[in-house]
């Protein structure tokens, strides 16, 4: 045990040495032939490297590892279901411990430091206005079983916790950022190639699984958040290539539990379809349809029935070219004994520039409706499901005061990539309550005669991410938000923490460590 928790410290310093300061040539690493002419690779996997200096692991084995990278990777079960980028870094524990191909083990391990002033959730108020200031670790644990063959198994363990360094008193903590040692994913899965000689793929899931949907919006798998949505049941997807597929699923939605076990309930059914077409790369397409059946809750007002219809036409970024977004999703069916009816738009229109650094600019539109009148027998306010926020709003966690409900934002952002590993971000948005009379997110915050208003102000925001390799990244960013006269009425001030009608600033800086 203490070998291992030898070699674990070792990994972890080398990933700090990071492959640019370990190049082959330094070390005289004959590495690949160019043009008939054998030559030195300019960078080399130092972890890797130093495995293989060492005796650790043989020649064969470094050159076979390294190798498996970009379309030669050994597929996680998950990989069809989340973005990659959740789930593709080299296994160095793995490699270290000389498991064979078709076992897989990863350790995932992010720890962040976050604070903010000037509360205004109705929840903060027995802080009497103290900054909150946390610091969430999130840790997770992957095993898998069946490398790239047809029948597969994972599981994916998940910790996270939160320690409060501003007192309990009004420091923001539930089930977002906080839920100890649980089965995050766990499902058996099953692939076919070339279904009946058409050339298609087909996969099942069945078990507890993540997964991201289109732009995540309306579901996604949580990469800011501490915590992370999850789904028991089965999902099914067909498809060629990169051209389309079509999905489907029928799932209880995971309940999540601070401390004790997740579960699920046989009154919470979650079901839908997701079609995604690529033959256009400037005319993308996604179409979907999702049901809500959210019985669970004692009070039947709670109880939501839904049908969400939608579309999404895009365009990628690339250099030179304007992209575009367009996403529309409109609901319908009760909440409780009220008829519900709400929508979302959303409008990004963008240029890539060819330029050193390849600036981005891109304005945005959201208005996701709100109720206009309570007790009218009508609800309006779009719910956003299970979807993410982080990549368009704001960052989420303990901060994160702006939700896809009753919400109208216009505003823009600036990227650019000063290095392929490093990525500054510049955003501005104004932020308006759809309707007047309706919450304001999830504050808690609510004026029901509508005198105090819709604005709600504007925020700006920095933030820079630099990944040193897909297994060491950072994390740092700030934002300020501007109160707007929403605030200030005497109606919305009785409601919130001492101070809450004053600007607040949020700042963060974290680190992810992957082996």
């Amino acid at each position: 045990m203490t070998r291992r928790i030898f070699w674990c410290v070792l990994l972890t310093a080398l990933l700090l040495i990071g492959p640019e300061r370990a190049t082959a040539v330094e070390h005289g690493d004959v590495i690949h032939k160019k043009d008939g002419t054998w030559v030195f690779k300019n960078t080399e996997d130092p972890v890797l490297k130093f495995m293989r200096d060492t005796g650790w692991i043989t020649t064969e084995k470094y050159f076979t590892v390294s190798s498996q990278t970009g379309n030669n990777w050994i597929e996680p079960a998950d990989a069809i279901l989340n973005v990659r980028r959740e789930v593709d870094w080299r296994r160095y524990l793995k490699t270290g411990l000389h498991l064979p191909d078709w076992l897989d083990l990863g350790l995932e391990q992010r720890t962040r430091v976050e604070s903010y002033d000037h509360p205004w959730r109705v929840v903060q108020v027995p802080g009497n206005g103290a900054p909150d200031t946390q610091i969430p670790l999130r840790s997770r644990v992957r095993l898998g079983l069946g490398g790239n063959g047809p029948v597969r198994f994972l599981f994916e363990g998940q910790d996270s916790r939160s320690f409060l360094l501003s007192g309990a008193a009004g420091s923001f903590q539930n089930n977002t950022t906080v839920n100890e040692f649980d089965a995050l994913q766990l499902f058996g899965a099953l692939k076919l190639d070339n279904v009946l000689g058409t050339g298609l793929r087909t996969d099942f899931h069945f078990g507890r699984w993540t997964s991201d949907f289109g732009r995540r919006r309306l579901i996604g798998r949580n990469n800011f958040r501490n915590t992370t949505n999850s789904f028991d049941g089965f999902h099914w997807q067909i498809g060629q290539e990169q051209l389309w597929r079509l999905r489907a699923f029928v799932v209880e939605p995971v309940i999540r539990n601070t401390e004790q076990l997740d579960h699920q309930n046989s009154k919470s059914l979650f079901w839908g379809t997701y079609f995604q077409d690529h033959h256009f790369p400037w005319f993308q397409m996604d179409a979907y349809y999702l049901g809500l059946n959210d019985r669970r809750v004692a009070n039947v007002a709670n109880h939501r029935t839904y049908s969400t219809f939608g579309g999404r036409l895009y365009k990628d970024p690339k250099p030179g070219e304007p992209h575009y977004e367009i996403e529309t999703a409109w609901q319908i069916g009760t909440t409780g004994a009220t008829d519900h009816f709400a929508y979302l738009n959303h409008l990004d229109l963008g240029y890539t520039f060819d330029l050193p650094w390849t600036p981005r600019l891109v304005f945005h539109y959201d208005y996701a409706s709100g109720d206009r009148e309570p007790g009218d027998g009508q609800n309006g306010s779009f719910d956003t499901l299970f979807g993410s926020r982080n990549f368009e709003f704001t960052r989420t966690g303990i901060w994160g005061p702006f939700y896809r409900t009753n919400l109208q934002t216009p505003g823009w952002r600036v990227i650019v990539t000063p290095t392929p590993n490093l990525l500054l971000e510049i955003k501005h948005r104004v932020w308006f309550l759809a309707q007047s009379k309706d919450f304001f997110g999830q504050s808690g915050l609510r004026d029901p005669t509508g005198q105090s208003g819709t604005s709600l102000g504007q925020d700006v925001e920095l933030r820079a991410q630099w990944a040193l390799n897909p297994n060491l990244d950072f994390d740092f960013g700030y934002a300020h938000w501007f109160k707007g006269s929403y605030f200030d009425s005497p109606i919305i001030i009785a409601q919130m923490p001492t101070g809450g009608n004053k600007d607040s600033d949020y700042f963060f800086a974290a680190v992810r460590v992957r082996i």
